[in-house]
């Protein structure tokens, strides 16, 4: 093939995957602002009937009273979204989890940097729900060339958590790794101020699709092998994200922000702080920002970054630890791999799908880790490889064991081991659109939910569990 076709059939392909990106993105955010818009003329009507004598006000449950759940009695449920997610209150009150967190009365789902890198969104986490001014870290925020404070929460969502009101964790996609590094910084004590912290904070974590060992398709949508994704591509998906962020945080559009945010606001990008020659430092000569430092979400999801991550992140041997990996391709009796039906794979994730099965790592390039083979990474969801999801392997196996129901082939599960499934579906499943997913979509929250209320709570609550049964 010459190489005129090869670039006539790149340029193709990258204006296909552009397209559909794009009007995703744009169907999303338009049904956010026409749900708002909907939502306040309701909020009206009902405002001036209620001012007519007829009803009073209906709403149920302030933030007082939500607050007032988590006093301890019971470890809540924290569902970490993964990259491009939101949290709770975002994008017009869309549910990112597609509104599974409605299953229990002590979730919680926060907000974090959706571009933002996994350290990043860690430290976020920790002051979101221990409350105070999130703290990136003096060394980490010099190396990156961030503010080393980010937002203040004036009242954190679960003041109380320590290790005798520990909590759960949910993480999806990339949200999977960022509950790992988190509890990581509370065994290591790396929050300034907060001395006492322990791994034992977090009682279970829980990866729907979890983005463990990276994924080979940051490679196709332009990460560099050979530096690990630090830089990209000139032509490629990700470029059309990295302009796209820039320019939506450089605007700096309240109005905008209020139902969607990358998570840059601590590299000060605002057209109110860097001008026009700060944009053109950052979006041209790429001098500065997060696309400079590399401190951004795909280095972590490549193979290499993963693995940089998981050298530092054990698996801890008094918390639970559950996985689900998903996979939507098949294999062919000639022993292909291909996508598993277009009808079941939704259309983001099609055209990548079909291409993950057929990626071969670089010829001349060193591995990323030593007993890398291309046939482990062919099977996928259309965003992560499935060898990826089970549980961290790179560049060291964690202790682990398949399972096909909720238990353990009859015997009692033991913490510090990830027990994983391979579920049939594609990575969007579980999360936006609940009708795709189908009975499987809550046969699987209740099992999450179930194990959160039954199997892993501490001693002194399943005594008590127990007696209410």
């Amino acid at each position: 093939m010459s190489k005129w076709v090869r670039a006539a059939l790149g340029a193709a392909e990258l204006l296909v995957s552009a397209a559909v990106h794009l009007g995703y993105a744009f169907y999303i955010f338009g049904a956010a602002v026409a749900a708002d818009v909907a939502a306040s003329i309701v909020k009206g009507i009902m405002a001036g009937v209620a001012a007519g004598g007829v009803a009073k006000d209906v709403a149920v449950g302030s933030e007082d009273e939500a607050a007032a759940l988590l006093d301890g009695a019971m470890p809540p449920i924290v569902l970490v979204h993964g990259i491009f997610g939101f949290g709770k209150g975002r994008l017009g009150g869309l549910s990112y989890f597609a509104g599974a967190e409605e299953k229990d009365d002590r979730v919680l789902v926060p907000d974090l940097g959706s571009l933002t890198s996994v350290h990043d969104r860690a430290r976020e986490l920790f002051y979101y729900l221990k409350g105070g001014r999130v703290d990136y870290g003096e060394a980490h925020s010099a190396a990156c060339g961030h503010a080393r404070f980010g937002r203040t929460y004036e009242r954190g969502h679960y003041p109380l958590w320590d290790e005798a009101h520990p909590a759960h964790f949910v993480g999806h996609s990339a949200g999977a790794q960022v509950v790992r590094l988190l509890q990581q910084m509370l065994h290591d004590g790396a929050f300034p101020g907060h001395a006492a912290t322990s791994e034992r904070w977090v009682l279970s974590v829980t990866s729907l699709s979890g983005a463990f060992n990276g994924s080979t398709r940051a490679y196709i949508d332009g990460a560099r092998v050979e530096d690990g994704g630090r830089s990209l591509r000139p032509v490629c998906l990700l470029q059309i994200c990295r302009v796209g962020s820039v320019l939506y945080h450089w605007l700096d559009l309240p109005w905008l922000k209020r139902y969607y945010d990358f998570g840059f606001d601590h590299f000060g990008m605002s057209r109110r702080l860097v001008g026009a020659r700060g944009l053109a430092d950052i979006l041209i000569a790429g001098r500065r920002g997060p696309f400079a430092t590399g401190d951004w979400i795909v280095p972590d999801l490549t193979i290499q970054g993963a693995a940089r991550l998981n050298a530092r992140l054990r698996t801890f041997p008094g918390t639970f630890y559950f996985s689900y990996a998903s996979r939507r391709t098949a294999r062919t009796r000639r022993g292909a791999t291909v996508p598993s039906g277009l009808l079941r794979i939704h259309p983001l994730l099609f055209l990548r799908a079909l291409q993950m099965c057929r990626w071969r790592y670089p010829a001349g390039t060193p591995p990323p880790y030593e007993g890398y083979r291309d046939e482990d990474w062919e099977d996928n969801d259309g965003a992560l490889n499935s060898f990826s999801m089970t549980h961290p392997r790179v560049p060291d196996e964690h202790p682990s064991m398949p399972v096909d129901d909720d238990g353990a082939g009859g015997r009692p599960l033991q913490p510090g081991v990830w027990y994983y499934r391979i579920v049939e579906a594609d990575h969007m499943a579980f999360v936006i659109n609940r009708r795709r997913g189908g009975v499987q979509f809550d046969l699987v929250y209740d099992s999450i939910f179930r194990n959160c209320r039954r199997l892993c709570l501490p001693d002194r609550l399943a005594g008590s569990l127990q007696k209410q049964s």
